[in-house]
């Protein structure tokens, strides 16, 4: 039993699921231990930027902050948009891992957007080695979304996983253990938020933030325009957009779904051509065993159903979408012998 404690303690394998939105990180033998905002707070003086906080913390301080400090999402659409204060966000979060003794500098496995460019790898695989790692392994998000679901990706039939996050939303299938087809959408959750903010500027005249709009969009979003049932409503308060006075409206699940209508278009085709595009028998099974959907995005209210209305394929969805990027990372930090060839280059 001490044994198996000293075990967990000391292990070197780090799995980070570096989203647009969250951070999620898991280390071998104490699972995941950090999901949080992967937002970092910045403090000027004198010319020089200090990092103030990240995740959790940092998210707080969003809209409330004095001149001399600014809150950022380093990452944009899944790739490293701002080096240093990803490095940083990195390091702490790593530095938060270690427990009893100092570890030796771990081996990370990071996940990447399915349509990451070679030069926007390079930069993930950098940060990561900067932020202290021994050695960096690099998977493509929807590749270990796709493990993290269950799917039978090693029999000779083609497996779909649409995974939804917050900058993008990737897709991939496999077939006997390997990627028969890999892409991503530059649009995903933030996409969704934005479109909450136009929405509610253009039908109300309201003035609202993104942090408002993502609130909206769980506490009461919705794919689908049909209502059935109870509907949750919600109440949205912001500036006026003539006057500048403090205004109050109601939304329900239909007007988020007017809301959200084109980038879940956006989503639906991107799903449809992606499966147009692959060979026939791997299309069929995509048909029959229906397509999987990952990531936070896809906890929207009805999204599931909408999806299915507008491609003809059903859809499926695992008890916890948002960690199945992180869980397949897991295994395949412990199956990184045989799976080796899942893994992408830098």
């Amino acid at each position: 039993m001490f044994g198996l404690g000293v075990r967990a303690v000391l292990s070197d394998n780090i799995a980070i699921d570096l989203g647009t939105a969250n951070t999620l990180v898991f280390v071998e033998g104490r699972g995941v231990i950090i999901d949080e905002p992967s937002v970092v707070a910045i403090r000027s003086r004198g010319g020089v930027r200090e990092v103030m906080a990240v995740g959790d913390k940092a998210k707080e301080m969003l809209g409330r902050t004095p001149e001399n400090i600014e809150t950022i999402r380093p990452l944009r659409d899944g790739v490293v948009a701002d080096f240093v204060a990803t490095e940083e966000m990195l390091r702490q979060f790593i530095g938060r891992t270690k427990s009893l003794v100092e570890f030796v500098r771990p081996r990370i496995l990071v996940c990447v957007p399915a349509g990451a460019t070679p030069v926007e790898r390079r930069a993930v695989y950098e940060t990561a080695l900067s932020a202290g790692a021994r050695r960096v392994f690099l998977v493509e998000e929807p590749v270990a979304a796709a493990i993290g679901a269950g799917l039978p990706i090693d029999e000779p039939k083609g497996s779909m996983i649409v995974d939804i996050g917050g900058g993008t939303t990737d897709i991939a299938v496999l077939s006997l253990g390997g990627v028969v087809e890999a892409r991503s959408l530059r649009c995903g959750g933030n996409a969704m938020d934005a479109a909450i903010v136009r929405y509610v500027r253009r039908e109300h005249q309201l003035v609202i933030g993104d942090e408002n709009a993502e609130r909206i969009k769980i506490e009461a979003g919705s794919a689908s325009r049909i209502v059935d049932g109870e509907t949750a409503e919600i109440f949205i308060r912001g500036r006026e957009l003539g006057e500048g006075k403090p205004k109050t409206v109601v939304l329900g699940p239909h007007h988020i779904a007017e809301a959200l209508a084109q980038p879940i278009e956006q989503i639906a085709e991107f799903i449809q051509h992606a499966i147009e595009d692959l060979p026939p028998e791997i299309s069929t099974d995509v048909c029959e065993r229906g397509i999987h959907l990952s990531g936070a995005g896809a906890k929207l209210a009805k999204l599931g159903e909408e999806l299915e209305r507008r491609i003809g394929i059903t859809c499926h969805m695992p008890q916890k979408p948002e960690h199945c990027v992180i869980e397949g990372s897991a295994v395949l930090l412990r199956t990184l012998k045989e799976r080796e060839h899942l893994l992408i280059k830098p």
